[in-house]
């Protein structure tokens, strides 16, 4: 149900992610779902939920990451359409809509990568730098869906962006 619920907020919005809508989009019926989450809101409630977890689970893979937390950070900002991406996205979905919960997930989300971060940069500047790098990554991803634009730097091209940032924020 929260994926039929994830699906919907991402390709219709907020407001189309109706309670009969996810339960259409689930397969099940309105009185299935509503045993499960009896609102609206606790289905919003799950979505953020799983994005916390997913948030979670990708800062212990950053900070095993071979290449380092700065370099897996920016490499990931490169939308690959897994569940931390479409979580994302979701729960942004959510924020667009008004809801605080969903805005304060988002604003956590993004505190936590930068606590991660931070000791692997020289200053403020440089933790400003990947974090806005980051989020350009990530928006310029979402909006060239197909790749034509090549907007988004991948492969060789990415790994030589990689590099001019490392160079320019490590300590």
């Amino acid at each position: 149900m929260i994926d039929a619920y994830e699906a919907l907020l991402i390709s219709d919005g907020e407001r189309a992610a109706t309670l009969d809508a996810v339960a259409r989009a689930a397969g099940v019926s309105k009185g299935g779902l509503l045993y499960h989450f009896a609102s609206k809101d606790e289905l919003a409630a799950a979505m953020i939920a799983r994005l916390a977890r997913l948030v979670h689970e990708d800062l212990d893979t950053m900070r095993g990451a071979d290449s380092g937390p700065v370099a897996y950070y920016l490499r990931t900002s490169v939308m690959i359409d897994d569940a931390l991406d479409r979580a994302i996205i979701a729960v942004s979905r959510l924020a667009q809509g008004g809801s605080q919960p969903a805005a304060e997930a988002l604003r956590r989300m993004r505190e936590l990568s930068a606590e991660e971060i931070r000791p692997h940069v020289r200053d403020q500047a440089a933790l400003d730098l990947v974090m806005l790098l980051s989020d350009g990554l990530f928006f310029n991803n979402a909006v060239d869906t197909d790749g034509s634009d090549g907007v988004v730097p991948v492969g060789a091209e990415l790994d030589a962006l990689v590099a001019l940032v490392l160079r320019s924020v490590q300590r």
